[in-house]
């Protein structure tokens, strides 16, 4: 009857324990984990990264390859500025040129952020463990803004100008001096065409 028992109870511990496994393996697997994965890290170096987060997608002509391990901002006295430097963990085979450009890109307008890589054209040379790649740092949501503000302001100020008979586009629209000159050489060129062929005498 002991033995029993407990022959029932060692089963119930490996279904149990077999239960568990499963559980890590997918809940690691959901999280993108590299536990069976080889791969090497690299720097990129930006001076703006626009709020991206450690975990972010890193990812390699459009497709995911790697992601965001840490995030370092780092200060440089001899040029007087802060730095953003992220290291990523990038996949085995995978090999980046280069001279490959980089940048912090943005799934939609207010999406997630993430880093993409577009493959240079130097295949002969490609990024080694640790080496540094410098990125293209994005443009701030509020730089977007003041630039859609002047084409605006620039798209009013051209609307007035017009309306005040301003430039060669407001004479013809708003003066009909203007528009009574051009007519008036269209018909007299329908009456005379061969004026079209007399060649302008040359100043001496």
């Amino acid at each position: 009857m002991i033995f029993g028992k407990t022959k029932l109870e060692l089963k119930v511990g490996i279904f149990v324990f077999i239960g568990l496994v499963i559980l890590i393996i997918f809940i690691l697997s959901i999280g993108g984990f590299k536990t069976w994965s080889s791969g090497y890290h690299i720097n990129l170096s930006f001076n703006f990264v626009n709020g991206i987060k450690v975990g972010a997608p890193v990812r390699f002509a459009g497709v995911d390859v790697g992601e965001v391990k840490k995030i370092k901002l780092e200060f440089i006295p001899e040029e007087n500025r802060s730095n953003v430097n992220l290291g990523v963990w990038i996949r085995n085979n995978i090999k980046i040129p280069v001279d490959s450009t980089v940048w912090v890109n943005t799934l939609g307008l207010l999406g997630e952020k993430y880093v993409e890589i577009m493959p240079g054209n130097d295949y002969a040379y490609f990024l080694k463990a640790n080496e540094c790649l410098v990125g293209i740092d994005p443009l701030p949501i509020h730089q977007l803004f003041r630039n859609a503000e002047n084409i605006l302001r620039n798209l009013d100020d051209g609307i007035s100008k017009i309306k005040n008979k301003e430039g060669s586009l407001g004479k013809l629209i708003y003066d009909d001096t203007l528009y009574d000159q051009l007519e008036a050489l269209v018909v007299d060129i329908r009456k005379n065409p061969w004026k079209l062929f007399i060649k302008t005498k040359e100043r001496k």
